[in-house]
């Protein structure tokens, strides 16, 4: 014996439909909120100050600042050789992609540094970078550096790692060379003594 479905309730089916016409309303004025997301925040931004970049494209004509695309904080007056260093501490091969850079003060600059574990174990290591001469120090500024992190290398494994900087344009001017050395070492395990240190 089959047994028949019981009739809808007409009352019912009206509450859903009501439902359902609310549900579509509620979710076409979200998606037109998202859409107006955007040209809200650009003008509340701009009328409270908040979105300094707006202003300053709102000063510069479009046809002056497509004329003069390139960046201002770049000092074209003068050049800085940068010489690359690397020292390994252990054994393993580490060096830089290049010996030399010459960029200007102000301008990105990215140089690569190569290593391989060439250990027939697993090792963990960190660089520590030093400068020469010492007073360009505080005005060598590294946007990405693989010596922010320690790394795990497996046995016969090679990496190459990027050093993204910027020279800072109130460098002295009588320093034209600066030379970035990065001694590579292991983590956890004994750093050997330096070369010509005394035993």
């Amino acid at each position: 014996m089959r047994l028949r479905p019981a009739p809808a309730d007409p009352g019912l089916q009206h509450d859903n439909r009501q439902l359902l016409g609310k549900l579509c309303v509620i979710a076409a004025v979200m998606f037109g909120f998202g859409y107006a997301l955007v040209p809200m925040y650009e003008a509340i931004c701009t009328a409270l100050g908040i979105n300094i970049l707006t202003l300053n494209e709102q000063r510069t004509s479009p046809h002056a600042a497509r004329a003069d695309g390139r960046n201002t904080q770049v000092d074209l007056s003068r050049t800085i050789t940068v010489e690359f260093d690397a020292n390994a501490r252990g054994p393993w091969q580490f060096r830089p992609a290049q010996a030399s850079l010459t960029v200007h003060p102000g301008e990105v600059a990215t140089v690569m540094y190569e290593f391989r574990n060439v250990q027939d174990r697993t090792m963990a290591a960190q660089a520590i970078p030093s400068y020469a001469p010492k007073q360009a120090t505080a005005h060598f500024n590294k946007l990405e550096c693989f010596c922010f992190n320690q790394y795990t290398l497996a046995p016969g494994e090679s990496k190459s790692w990027p050093v993204v900087f910027v020279i800072d344009p109130k460098l002295p001017r009588d320093v034209t060379t600066i030379t970035l050395s990065y001694t590579f070492f292991e983590v956890g395990a004994k750093v050997p003594a330096a070369p010509g240190a005394g035993s």
